[in-house]
């Protein structure tokens, strides 16, 4: 059983559908398994589905405001870098509504339904594929796997959702009586969870490098010291699920393949831009065939 694996990563899901185009339309690979982590869980249903062009064109199109309902951020655009501040308005606002987070991201779960129909859910649902997001219950202090054979098509939805929703800056949702958040904020890469249920080869797509090459910049105020933080922290969860997974592998017989980013994309995967994500998404294609071409070569 093959399986595709996207980790979490924002913005930068753009690179990994890229890459998962060239695996799927060029490699002709056959997937039963899908596996997503935040941006991953939007694009696994699409791939499933092979509709490559129509989640191209969402992820090379959104923005912002695409996402977020009530957006915590100010971008400024300065000697040609993105400088982060606070929105105070938004963040005072939605406190004063009662709100626990510094943002709200509604607007990106109406882009969830408007762009996953109720007949595309119930496609895959009748399909041998299995596609599964991750979502971390902060109640129960536990990680969980929601499978689409097991909800319908408003609860399913409502986990892909569930499973992107970064907080403390995107909205914290009650659902089932517990408070859930982002699947990222308990597993990175969930490929463990791809050979637990069978798979014996796994095509992993990491957003981010393999090896470090980031020194960050001194935080210029309590939203890019949060940032900074929350990312140390991913970075730390996300090499820890592939350490993990690596040793599951060797005990269970089952291949990785790794596709790591080559180069450091974006130092806040919160920011959409489109021109960049069409660039990324590009970049991930190319980066896929190249790899795929060497490895072709090495074994001649």
């Amino acid at each position: 059983m093959r399986a595709l694996v996207i980790s979490g990563g924002g913005s930068k899901g753009a690179f990994a559908g890229g890459v998962a185009q060239y695996l799927i339309e060029e490699l002709k690979n056959n997937y039963q398994l899908y596996l997503g982590t935040s941006t991953g869980s939007l694009l696994v249903s699409h791939l499933a589905l092979n509709k490559i062009e129509k989640i191209k064109e969402v992820y090379t199109s959104v923005n912002n405001d695409s996402i977020f309902s009530l957006c915590p951020f100010t971008v400024k655009h300065q000697y040609g870098t993105q400088n982060i501040g606070i929105n105070h308005i938004n963040v005072i606002r939605n406190f004063i509504k009662g709100g626990k987070t510094f943002g709200e991201s509604y607007n990106l779960k109406k882009l969830i339904r408007n762009t996953f129909t109720k007949d595309e859910f119930l496609q895959l649902k009748h399909s041998s594929k299995d596609i599964i997001v991750t979502v971390s219950n902060l109640t129960l202090n536990q990680v969980e796997y929601k499978s689409i054979n097991d909800f319908n098509y408003e609860d399913f939805c409502d986990w892909i959702w569930i499973s992107c929703n970064y907080t403390p800056f995107m909205s914290l949702v009650r659902k089932e009586g517990c408070e859930y958040a982002d699947g990222g904020l308990g597993v990175m890469v969930p490929i463990e969870e791809a050979i637990k249920r069978g798979a014996t080869t796994v095509d992993a797509i990491i957003l981010q490098t393999e090896i470090t090459q980031l020194n960050r910049m001194p935080s210029k105020n309590a939203f890019s010291l949060l940032t900074s933080m929350f990312n140390f922290m991913l970075d730390r969860i996300e090499h820890q699920n592939i350490r993990i997974g690596k040793y599951v592998a060797s005990h269970s017989d089952a291949i990785i393949n790794f596709y790591y980013t080559p180069t450091v994309l974006t130092t806040n995967s919160l920011i959409f831009n489109k021109e960049k994500m069409s660039k990324w998404w590009e970049t991930g294609y190319e980066f896929a065939k190249f790899k795929n071409q060497e490895l072709s070569q090495l074994e001649i």
